[in-house]
């Protein structure tokens, strides 16, 4: 079997030597510039795929002694096999990061065959093991409930006790933060599609939104009266302090300095509601997006028209959530039925 080509001296060393030529490969380049114009990929994905192209490199002590490039034309199916063993033993990854790691390499692969520069996929026999399936966790409608309802008790006595901009900020932040958990839930939003909500995205006449979800992907996504409520009353709020008004184009979510409502803050804010609510730390955003597909397909809604909310490519994605919905019925049954036991 092939083994890597002697790395330089120490495993730092390595890993900035790989960076360094996989920053400088002008294959690399072409093929997240692929990624960007003809998939829509986002900037986080494109930091994923260059991050694995770099550990591959470092993996294999690529480049070699005396070499500038890496030699991404030596790729065959037992260094491939070689890679996912370095992975598992020498990295330590779980099967799920080994899995999307050997992808991000086989995706590679094709676009140089694509582009001329492999006359094959050397990858393209590489199995990798299967990752366990994990269903989502989702909360409960008492639980979903409790959340929403978090952001003002936790203001009210802010609320009650300050003064001035202090007062206003405290108002801002719970209509704000209520509409947003409101629009989450009741859209079946990621934390990434919330804040990237623009106000020209939202009808608030009809409750019809559009959200621009992975690989800038377009679906249309629906609010129901608790969220197109809390969406008035933050924006009447935002207006009357002076950040801008609904006709004004921009962001929908505002952060106290007028600015675009960060991912990062909002995920700072879900941890103190989780505590006014009394729900477990662990729970994150996303889960109310598991909630909304689960609570739906509990109500009678059809598989087609969930995936269509989620803005899900495949329906097997989607259909995780018939098994989570199974099993709470079993659940149910098991604690309600006199003969269940």
């Amino acid at each position: 079997m092939p083994t890597p080509d002697a790395p330089p001296a120490g495993p730092v060393a390595a890993k900035e030597r790989a960076a360094a030529a996989v920053a400088a490969d002008g294959q690399v380049q072409g093929f997240l510039k692929y990624l960007r114009a003809e998939r829509n990929a986002s900037v986080h994905t494109l930091d994923a795929y260059r991050r694995d192209l770099v550990q591959c490199a470092e993996l294999m002590g690529w480049p070699p002694a005396g070499a500038a490039a890496v030699p991404w034309g030596r790729l065959n199916l037992a260094l491939g096999r070689q890679f996912v063993m370095l992975l598992q033993q020498k990295a330590g990854l779980s099967r799920v990061s080994v899995r999307r790691k050997v992808s991000s390499l086989r995706a590679f692969c094709r676009f140089l065959v694509r582009e001329g520069a492999l006359p094959g996929n050397p990858l393209a026999g590489l199995a990798s093991a299967k990752a366990p399936r994990r269903l989502p966790q989702v909360l409960t409608r008492d639980q979903v409930a409790k959340l929403l309802d978090a952001p003002a008790a936790f203001w009210a006595a802010d609320i009650r006790d300050r003064t001035g901009k202090r007062l206003d900020d405290a108002l801002l932040a719970l209509r704000r933060d209520a509409a947003l958990l409101e629009a989450i839930y009741s859209g079946g939003l990621r934390i990434s599609e919330a804040v990237g909500l623009d106000l020209k995205d939202v009808d608030l006449f009809s409750g019809v939104f559009t959200v621009r979800g992975k690989g800038k992907k377009q679906r249309i996504c629906l609010l129901g009266k608790p969220a197109l409520a809390a969406l008035r009353a933050y924006l009447e709020t935002r207006e009357n302090l002076g950040l801008s008004g609904r006709r004004q184009p921009g962001a929908l979510f505002l952060n106290l300095d007028g600015g675009r409502l960060t991912a990062r803050s909002v995920q700072r804010q879900f941890k103190l509601y989780l505590r006014q609510a009394e729900l477990p730390a662990s729970c994150t955003p996303h889960k109310l997006r598991h909630s909304f597909a689960t609570h739906l397909l509990d109500a009678g809604a059809d598989l087609r028209s969930v995936q269509e909310l989620l803005g899900h490519a495949s329906l097997s994605t989607t259909q995780i959530y018939t098994h989570v919905s199974a099993e709470r019925l079993l659940e149910a049954y098991g604690k309600a039925h006199p003969r269940a036991r």
